[in-house]
């Protein structure tokens, strides 16, 4: 995807770079006061503790990749798989920009750096969802597009009903126009019976990356892997799942993304809740955190996996010749309660939503010498970070961290987050 436009996009990329630094949305007056109950300032977890990678056994997972035949049979039934582009070309509904968005979805959004940019789902169209972690073209490719375009991904899981199984479906988001965001929904699946059929992924969303043609999807049943080549049309519109009377449903979603590998956790690997992609290391490598409750004493451990320099293996992780991806680096935080990770250089964000739903969460940045949060109020409380935290993404070609409150998509910029840090 390097060699895609690049040239011919260098004079419009710049051109919104300057747009996006000079369009800081007026959002902090309408986000919510710090009440009293937030006054309280979050414990200081200090610096990061380096763990052996060879003392933990290198968090070991095991690759598993769907049989070619399986998801040739699949396509062979479904018809030919769509990639990216023609996703975004049908996308039927719209993100609403801020004065569309009611006060309880922006009081989500940071008070302390403000949101550049924010736009809200509408509520009839993820009632009953839950929304997870987001992932864009920034991931994808360094120059941070797909092709020609600007692609937002934005993960959602629903619990199930009536004795049903829950669901996970991606939003793709055309974001080349970034007063007009459009999307449509693609159901996150599972090829089933040799590729006869396919189940969904009833798990819940935590984390997403987009690297190369693969997507990486966290959840608590484990690592999943998507290839975005083989995007799947839905043919029937209903609440099932499969194959069903007329040809393929997808729970209401126009597309179907089949899985086309996993990682299993190997023995003494915790399971990696957040993720997101680092590209500041060579390799670019994937970076995880796992979930440890919020009031719990223990540790948060964090680490990392080179990602493969082999093209017959884009998008995948680096495993050695029996298959198994281990962690190239390791630590330990004292902060618990982790939503969302992103390493950038020697410093790692740490996203820990509030205690209580009336309350902000915490943005910290540690390293191995310390940690420092936001202050923001009069009280100079830590509480200054979106209440409903979620994943971190950071687009490097435009220097954006991305993130979802709620129902709240936004982005700021990494240097805003850097500069409120050092007041």
């Amino acid at each position: 995807m390097k060699s895609r436009g690049r040239h011919r996009r260098q004079k419009r990329g710049r051109a919104l770079r300057a747009f996006l630094a000079g369009t800081a949305l007026a959002l902090t007056a309408a986000a919510t006061m710090i009440s009293a109950s937030q006054a309280s300032v979050s414990e200081d977890p200090g610096g990061l503790k380096a763990l052996d990678t060879a003392g933990t056994s290198g968090f070991p997972l095991q690759e598993h990749l769907v049989p070619r035949a399986t998801l040739d049979r699949l396509a062979s039934a479904m018809g030919r798989p769509v990639g990216v582009r023609s996703v975004l070309a049908d996308t039927d509904r719209s993100l609403r920009t801020p004065a569309d968005c009611t006060t309880a979805d922006r009081s989500a959004l940071p008070v302390e750096p403000a949101a550049t940019r924010a736009y809200c789902w509408d509520s009839a169209d993820t009632r009953g969802w839950r929304a997870g972690a987001v992932t864009t073209s920034g991931d994808a490719d360094d120059d941070g597009h797909w092709g020609d375009d600007r692609v937002i991904l934005s993960g959602w899981s629903h619990p199930g009903r009536a004795g049903r199984p829950g669901q996970a479906r991606v939003a793709f988001v055309n974001a080349d126009d970034p007063d007009h965001l459009t999307y449509t929904w693609a159901l996150l699946a599972v090829p089933t019976d040799g590729g006869r059929n396919y189940t969904g992924l009833a798990s819940t969303v935590s984390g997403l990356v987009w690297y190369q043609d693969k997507l990486l999807v966290t959840t608590a049943k484990g690592l999943y892997v998507y290839d975005l080549r083989r995007v799947q049309r839905a043919s029937v519109d209903s609440d099932r799942v499969g194959r069903v009377r007329g040809g393929w449903s997808a729970y209401g979603a126009r597309y179907v993304l089949p899985a086309v590998g996993s990682y299993t956790l190997g023995r003494g690997t915790p399971r990696p809740a957040a993720v997101s992609l680092d590209r500041s290391t060579a390799p670019d490598s994937l970076v995880a955190s796992e979930s440890v409750p919020a009031n719990s004493d223990r540790p948060t451990r964090l680490w990392r996996y080179r990602f493969s320099s082999n093209p017959a293996r884009a998008g995948l992780l680096a495993t050695d010749a029996e298959g198994r991806a281990v962690a190239s680096e390791a630590y330990e935080t004292k902060t618990t309660g982790i939503a969302g990770v992103l390493s950038y250089g020697s410093d790692w964000y740490l996203d820990r939503p509030s205690d209580s739903r009336d309350d902000r969460g915490t943005l910290w940045r540690q390293n191995r010498q310390g940690a420092k949060a936001t202050e923001c109020g009069s009280d100079d409380s830590h509480h200054c970070w979106g209440g409903r935290a979620g994943s971190l993404s950071f687009w490097e070609e435009t220097g954006e961290v991305w993130s979802q409150s709620g129902r709240m998509l936004y982005a700021l910029p990494l240097s805003s987050i850097d500069r409120s840090l050092a007041e």
